[in-house]
């Protein structure tokens, strides 16, 4: 996206955030699938999983100062896995530097520990560090990001059994393993559309086809350090392919079905 298409988003995006009555969401939406530009990242994305209610005429679901409120009530503290989350956002932040800092590193220790102290049925994993990370770059108010962490973690253990084995790319929607940026460009579609979590294993199979070519003359050990550190993607053009894969998919089902 260039500065002119940057700007001219931007704009577009102001106009429905700046309503007084009602943000079209769903206008929010359209425009997200195309990427939100990273000033309002953050904003869009609280309206995009229900942080934030859409109708301004009525009392939102937690107003910012009971929300605070709350999250300051929540308890953050276990001094056992505080120690395990220090040591993967240590090694986190060696690698992404848009998140270096002691300032940082304090809020992935308290939002995953707030989290983890609310779901008790919900064991540490070193992928929550990456699942967290972009709600922190993204939004200025921590407790804004674990509301919308928290939200995005209700609905990946609604579709996924995390005590099933699963491949790192399922289990944490890519986090650990995909460049920053397009973590970020690629979560923009997931919560711009109602089926991330359907669609998502059709993006693993489009990347996967995109890094074939790289993967054929490797070792097992370089192709495993390919698949757990990806270059950088094209990320409108991996979810364009994921659709296609799913459209294909559900044709050839109903072809099979209707052979039955």
């Amino acid at each position: 996206m260039d500065q002119d298409d940057i700007l001219s988003s931007l704009k577009d995006y102001e106009e429905i955030l700046q309503s007084e009555v009602y943000v079209d969401v769903d206008r929010l939406r359209i425009l997200a699938r195309h990427g939100v530009p990273q000033q309002i990242r953050g904003e869009v994305w609280k309206y995009l999983l229900g942080v934030e209610r859409a109708d301004r005429c009525k009392s939102p679901i937690t107003i910012p100062p009971q929300r605070l409120e709350e999250y300051g009530q929540i308890d953050k503290t276990d001094p056992d896995v505080a120690k395990r989350i220090r040591g993967e956002v240590n090694r986190y932040q060696r690698k992404v530097k848009e998140l270096e800092g002691k300032h940082f590193a304090e809020q992935f220790e308290n939002v995953i520990l707030a989290y983890l102290n609310t779901n008790r049925n919900v064991e540490y994993t070193p992928g929550l560090v990456a699942l967290c990370a972009p709600f922190l770059y993204c939004l200025d108010k921590e407790c804004d990001a674990y509301y919308c962490f928290e939200r995005m973690m209700q609905a990946i253990d609604e579709e996924v059994d995390l005590n099933e084995w699963v491949t790192s790319w399922l289990q944490n929607l890519l986090a650990k393993e995909m460049a920053f940026e397009d973590v970020l460009r690629l979560w923009d579609v997931y919560f711009a559309i109602l089926d991330p979590l359907e669609l998502h294993p059709f993006v693993c199979l489009a990347i996967l086809r995109h890094v074939k070519e790289k993967l054929e003359d490797l070792e097992q050990s370089e192709i495993r350090t390919i698949l757990l550190r990806l270059p950088r993607l094209n990320i409108r053009m991996i979810v364009a392919e994921a659709v296609n894969l799913r459209h294909e998919t559900w044709e050839r089902q109903i072809s099979e079905d209707a052979e039955l």
